[in-house]
């Protein structure tokens, strides 16, 4: 770490927490409880796996490369083109001198490994984000794929973009017109987190695949991992590892590598383009704008899980897009490819030696075979009809050839809905093993959604909430989504396996947030919702201890009022005949835009090209993506918005906003969304959406349509030209204090897990149910201001561990405001 980063170390946790912490429990004749919580007396809940949390990695927000795959070299290959992001060539993160040509011809290095350089002179990388990170004394190991074309050596050398040496020189000697691999060792005299890596040569020379791993990478694996990113992760002792994706699975095309025909970009993940020698790895387009050299792949995937103690769980493609692509792939014979690949995998992870791929396995230095378990098909599809045709053809073959296999299948993009309700009905008929549920909400949502689980078919399909996550990084998301999981564990008899979403995300690449880990390239640090996952996954247990907790209070929702707003998203839209309406008929707004101009709306950010013109007011951008303009700011709380509304070009419909705050909250009704196959109700929160309600629906290009927003304090009722279209009412109420307790048979200990989120601290009456335990307990406690963020440079919210006095049978303690307390409570 440079000498000029410093980091605070939880020092406002502690001020926050460390007198609470060493207090002893209240007197119950002193304060009158505000809860109180009451166990059975018998430990009979649902047992909890060591698979009930789990970690979800995706090559999102540049995770993988530049992220936990150890390579300091970007692009080493020379592989990136126009195609994985604009401006990308075959030399992007390289500078050169002399003559440096990227090639493609029939001399290559291999089939997939397409390009190479043609060198006289000196090529530099400049590594990920603000370069190459070394530190003093430690080795890196430096390789290359050449061809010679005279007899002068190459030099390779390690300095900072300004110039100062970080390592003594190396020299190899290519020789010989063969494609040959060379290798070295540099030593690091110095820090830097601003490293270049130059290879020069005086004699012409083609090179490939030039690389630099640190040598002290995770448990030390050649390729392998960089090594604070993957101790974080395995400090989380997650019960699985969910891999490769995420919207990286099911986008692109889903038609394999092919050579003669010079190969897709933009395929869609397949495990068999990630094994192998790394330099016959092909690259591939990322869905999330920038390419990916799958140097981390399948059989990284599978060893770290092992090497952490995690059950691995690879998700495969059904051949249905997602993630706002909705097509399906109609090749019978393509999807009987996938299947295939997919019994594959299985001999891959588990098969013999002699086996055909676990011959494969074998050879990367794995014989003996990884146990898996449980496979995924698909991951969050919104054409129900055509992913289930093809996830029963999936099922089919792998049930025949390994009936040992768990499948997890899918419940579509969201908590709710149509397609939902459509896949759960499927699977439930079809007793599916497992359904992958997925949803990114607000705070209040989990909040509201405690018991959420408690009414599911016990004798149904189990639960694998495979990504969700609070929407922002704050400490009040952490919060809401430390109560949530206290309905996860109460409800492990249905929910069997959950991870948070995304893993990593890398400070100068992102595509997504909220995220667990953040990182450069020489440092790392945990959000406040890593803590919270880290205090919830190490803390498990093996029983739910049925409780019950009474007393206390909700926060009840507010009437849905605020600015009105038009928007577009890569769609060019007229509007028209904008009013606001009291039940009584009186105006609040109208605009019929007649004047010519549009002088009561601002743009809520600067985006698209807004015009008011020929009595309509026109948004004509076809590439801009929520363009959102708002105006008159409505108080009322019973009222009606209606307008007109044409699509005049481009992939989706309309936008239509209401209840606007200068919070950055809104609800927007979304028609023709998702390539224009889905309408919503959206909510947004901060930066981010949840989905309300969604149901399949078109915007005809040309078309107008009278669309009408009927608001009734949190009722809202939506009209489509005259007729119903959906409704709903944001009138949950909030819980903000939650509890599970479990039991550790292992140590004899009762888990009880306490969340308060809310901004004064609660008195709670405990009452272990006549269980007689000793006078001490552990307790840890995670508590700050709700505003407070994990960053770079200060890490206030952190745990504090503490022993308190004065547990009994029954006993009353202070739980912090805006806190999460765990107790370690021994039973005698």
């Amino acid at each position: 770490m440079p000498e000029n980063k410093t980091r605070l170390v939880g020092l406002a946790a502690l001020l926050v927490t460390l007198p609470l912490a060493i207090a002893p429990p209240v007197s119950a004749a002193a304060v009158e409880p505000d809860y109180t919580i009451a166990l059975s007396p018998k430990a009979d809940g649902p047992a909890l796996a060591k698979s009930q949390y789990g970690v979800f990695f995706e090559d999102i927000n540049y995770a993988a490369d530049g992220g936990l795959y150890a390579e300091l070299v970007r692009n080493r290959s020379f592989e990136f083109n126009a195609t994985d992001a604009g401006g990308y060539t075959g030399l992007t993160a390289w500078t050169t001198t002399g003559t440096a040509t990227v090639v493609n011809d029939a001399q290559r290095l291999n089939d997939r490994n397409r390009n190479y350089l043609k060198l006289t002179g000196t090529v530099t990388n400049a590594g990920y984000n603000t370069g190459i990170a070394v530190k003093k004394g430690e080795k890196y190991d430096f390789s290359v794929w050449a061809r010679a074309g005279g007899s002068a050596p190459l030099q390779v050398t390690l300095q900072t973009a300004a110039g100062v040496t970080l390592a003594a020189p190396v020299e190899v000697s290519p020789t010989g017109d063969a494609w040959t691999k060379y290798t070295g060792t540099l030593k690091a005299t110095a820090t830097s987190d601003q490293g270049r890596l130059t290879v020069g040569s005086a004699a012409p020379v083609s090179l490939d695949e030039i690389s630099l791993f640190p040598r002290d990478t995770y448990k030390g694996r050649a390729n392998g991992l960089r090594e604070d990113l993957a101790d974080k992760i395995a400090a989380l002792k997650p019960g699985f590892v969910r891999f490769p994706g995420g919207c990286l699975v099911n986008t692109g095309s889903m038609y394999p590598y092919d050579a003669a025909n010079n190969y897709p970009r933009a395929r869609s993940y397949q495990w068999k383009d990630t094994v192998g020698p790394v330099e016959t790895r092909a690259t591939n387009k990322n869905f999330w704008g920038y390419n990916q050299s799958y140097g981390l792949g399948y059989y990284e995937y599978f060893q770290f899980s092992e090497d952490i103690g995690a059950m691995p769980l690879p998700v495969l493609p059904a051949l249905v897009t997602g993630c706002g692509q909705n097509r399906a792939t109609n090749d019978p014979a393509l999807l009987q490819q996938h299947v295939q690949d997919a019994l594959d995998l299985i001999e891959f992870a588990n098969g013999p030696v002699t086996s055909t791929w676990g011959k494969v396995r074998a050879s990367m230095g794995h014989p003996k075979p990884f146990g898996l378990t449980t496979v995924a098909v698909g991951n969050e599809e919104n054409l129900p009809e055509e992913y289930w045709a093809n996830f029963l053809q999936f099922q089919a073959a792998i049930k025949a050839a390994h009936p040992e296999i768990a499948l997890v299948s899918n419940s579509g993009p969201d908590d709710q809905g149509s397609t939902f309700d459509n896949l759960w009905a499927k699977n439930k008929a079809n007793g599916t093993d497992l359904v992958d549920e997925h949803y990114y909400n607000s705070p209040a949502w989990f909040l509201q959604n405690n018991a959420r689980y408690d009414s599911y078919d016990r004798s149904g399909p189990k639960v694998f909430l495979g990504e969700y996550a609070s929407l922002d990084a704050k400490f009040a998301n952490s919060l809401a989504e430390a109560a949530y999981m206290t309905g996860l564990e109460r409800n492990a008899d249905v929910v069997k396996m959950a991870s948070y979403a995304p893993l990593l995300a890398n400070i100068d690449n992102v595509q997504w947030k909220p995220d667990m880990i953040w990182f450069d390239n020489d440092e790392s640090w945990g959000s406040t919702s890593y803590q919270m996952q880290k205090l919830f996954m190490t803390n498990v247990g093996d029983r739910v201890v049925p409780s019950t907790v009474t007393g206390g209070g909700v926060i009840t929702p507010k009437p849905i009022t605020g600015a009105i707003g038009l928007s577009t998203w890569r769609t060019a839209a007229t509007y028209d005949d904008v009013t606001v309406t009291r039940p009584d008929g009186s105006t609040i707004f109208a605009d019929d835009f007649n004047d010519g101009n549009a002088d009561g709306w601002t743009a809520v950010q600067p985006r698209g090209t807004w015009t008011a013109a020929s009595g309509g007011y026109a948004q004509t951008d076809t590439v801009s993506e929520d363009t959102m303009v708002k105006a008159a700011t409505v108080t009322d709380t019973d009222y009606d918005y209606t307008l007109k509304a044409t699509k005049q070009a481009g992939a989706e419909g309309f936008l239509v906003a209401f209840g606007i705050q200068e919070t950055g909250n809104f609800y927007w009704w979304n028609l023709g969304g998702w390539n224009n196959t889905q309408g919503a109700v959206e909510k947004g929160v901060t930066s981010a959406k949840e989905q309300l309600l969604t149901k399949p629906n078109t915007v005809n290009t040309g078309q107008t349509y009278n669309l009408k927003i009927q608001v009734r304090g949190t009722k809202v009722t939506l009209f489509l030209d005259g007729a119903e279209w959906a409704s709903f009412d944001d009138n949950a109420v909030t819980e903000p204090f939650a509890q599970v307790v479990t039991s550790d048979a292992k140590t004899g200990e009762l888990i009880v897990k306490v969340v308060n989120a809310q901004d004064k601290p609660a008195v709670t009456k405990i009452d272990l149910g006549g269980r007689k335990v000793a006078p001490t307990a552990k307790a840890t406690v995670l508590a700050g201001d709700p505003g407070e963020q994990n960053t770079r440079t200060a890490e206030p919210i952190l745990p504090v561990t503490s022993t308190i006095h004065g547990v009994a049978s029954t006993f009353t303690r202070k739980f912090p405001a805006n806190s999460v307390t765990f107790l370690r409570i021994r039973t005698r």
